[in-house]
């Protein structure tokens, strides 16, 4: 079909379609307050609970519920009808994507330990939001996204506080080297998962569930998710803003830090979303599966990454500042990505799954 390559940019709303335009808005809107309102981190800091300025905790929860408010939490078992799947998604999400990030934030920024620690901690924030949006712009399966985002949901909350004592303490540990400074225990880690997490995919659920059971569910995906949408971005924005007016000054200052920040994210996606394609193609899946496992596996939850560094290092940290370079670089590597899906969709042949 002529039109196939064309389609994602014709499909995407223009507030999605022009995010990396918003983003940078909003950084600049975010840079321009913090030198215009030198107050700004003071008055934050007042009105906060727990270390956590109330402004950016709500900005965070409202950009996490109206995408967990999409899962469609009824079908979470027909993933275990394509073992493969499940078995290659989890692989990749929860052994090799945190290794890959792991290994790239120590051979790249070897001197930045607050960046490096930032990034195995995006590492370990599987993908749980945007990823259904670049899956569903190349084709790939909806059911097997929505479950599989489910899934990782689910395995947040289990595991994000033990793969992070793993990643930045043990394992540094074991090859001898430099052991990151913790101020939270791993309790303390699960609460921040558990609250901006758990909150958000309670609510997601409720909304569901209360929302098919009383108008069913042709009018809530097609009459309320799209209300409730934009508020995701709506709230990814606002974040930004907030986040850049107080790391304002670290920005404009160490502009190359930045930089260094963004070449081992680059290359986390190409090689998650590289593995994704050649291990869907190895298994048989089929191009709609392979390509949202390969999506699946490329995505990260900045919105939790940025959550946990908050509260655990501060919103003026360089841990959070690398959660916040996060979004930046992936909205439009993952939506090149789209394309370069669509270009290889006659290669991986579907194959009937049974």
């Amino acid at each position: 079909m002529s039109t196939v390559v064309e389609a994602p940019a014709a499909r995407l709303p223009i507030l999605d379609r022009l995010l990396p335009v918003w983003i940078g808005i909003a950084m600049a809107a975010g840079l321009a307050l913090g030198r215009l309102v030198p107050g700004l981190g003071g008055a934050l800091s007042a009105v906060e609970v727990d270390g956590i300025s109330l402004p950016i905790a709500a900005g965070l929860l409202i950009m996490m519920y109206p995408v967990l408010a999409k899962v469609r939490y009824d079908r979470l078992g027909t993933v275990t009808g394509d073992r493969r799947l499940l078995a290659g998604s989890l692989l990749l999400n929860w052994v090799i994507g945190p290794a890959v990030m792991f290994a790239l934030a120590w051979l790249l920024l070897p001197d930045l330990p607050e960046y490096r620690t930032g990034l195995i901690i995006v590492g370990l924030a599987r993908c749980i939001a945007m990823v259904i949006i670049w899956n569903d712009l190349a084709c790939g399966d909806r059911e097997a996204a929505a479950v599989l985002v489910a899934i990782n949901s689910v395995f947040q909350v289990l595991m994000f506080a033990v793969l992070g004592w793993f990643y930045l303490s043990v394992l540094p540990g074991w090859l001898g080297l430099e052991q990151a400074t913790i101020e939270a225990s791993p309790v303390d880690i699960a609460v921040s998962v558990l609250v901006f997490l758990g909150i958000p995919l309670a609510a997601g659920y409720l909304t569901r569930r209360i929302g098919e059971k009383a108008r069913g569910r042709a009018w809530y995906e097609t009459r309320l998710l799209p209300r409730l949408g934009p508020w995701a971005l709506y709230g990814l924005l606002f974040t930004i803003v907030i986040l850049f007016a107080l790391q304002g000054e670290q920005i404009t200052g160490r502009p190359l830090d930045v930089v260094r920040i963004a070449v081992p994210l680059l290359i986390y996606f190409a090689l998650m979303w590289g593995g994704g394609i050649a291990l869907g193609a190895a298994l048989r899946l089929g191009y709609a599966r392979t390509v949202t496992m390969a999506f699946t596996a490329a995505g990260n939850n900045f919105e939790l990454a940025i959550a946990v560094a908050i509260a655990t290092y501060g919103a003026t940290s360089g841990q959070a500042l690398a959660g916040v370079v996060g979004p930046l670089i992936e909205v439009p590597v993952l939506l090149a990505l789209v394309y370069l899906s669509l270009a290889l969709r006659r290669r991986l042949a579907p194959v009937p799954v049974h």
